[in-house]
């Protein structure tokens, strides 16, 4: 499972401090996200991503079939 939070961030012209301050979500699961070294990911954190970038779950995540 991958995610195109970075990509969605770029768009939105967002750092990880302006997703952490919108969402209240923590740095550090932000960081992990962004960097894809998360390993689990909760129905919160993607409904809280889904709502700040106005997106749909398969927006944020893919499976990466390599």
């Amino acid at each position: 499972m991958k995610n195109n939070l970075r990509v969605l961030m770029a768009q939105h012209k967002m750092n990880i401090k302006d997703v952490h301050e919108k969402t209240g979500l923590s740095r550090t699961t932000i960081s992990k996200m962004y960097n894809e070294t998360s390993g689990t990911i909760s129905f919160e954190t993607i409904e809280k991503l889904c709502l700040l970038f106005d997106c749909e779950v398969h927006e944020l995540l893919y499976l990466d079939k390599k």
